[in-house]
């Protein structure tokens, strides 16, 4: 991964104040800790979109938005800033899921890419 694809997908200006601030170690169980709820936020989208539920899509690509902020996914959180206020057909929502998870792998491989940095 190059430097400017690293600046475009994580907030380096937050993610370099939680190394300072906290330590490496602290910021990889953070991470961890994404990892692990991330699958539960996707479901939850998922079963929001099947059920044709606009309230509970909005709330659980809120809740994903705030994880993926608070580890510095920029440009995840950014997605799901857009997901979150749509007012697409379940197509288009189903689409936008299948996008998501994809942006997501990579946005893994991108904090992953970094953290082997410091």
């Amino acid at each position: 991964m190059n430097e400017n694809h690293d600046e475009i997908q994580l907030d380096r200006e937050l993610l370099d104040g939680y190394v300072k601030g906290l330590g490496v170690n602290v910021v990889k169980q953070m991470f961890d800790l994404y990892r692990q709820q991330v699958t539960i936020y996707l479901k939850d989208i998922e079963g929001s979109m099947l059920s044709s539920n606009a309230q509970l899509w909005q709330e659980h690509c809120h809740k994903m938005k705030g994880a993926a902020g608070s580890v510095g996914l920029k440009a995840l959180h950014s997605r799901l800033k857009l997901m979150e206020k749509t007012t697409a057909s379940t197509s288009d929502k189903a689409d936008q899921l299948t996008e998501l998870k994809t942006h997501n792998k990579q946005a893994i491989t991108d904090f992953n890419d970094w953290l082997e940095r410091l």
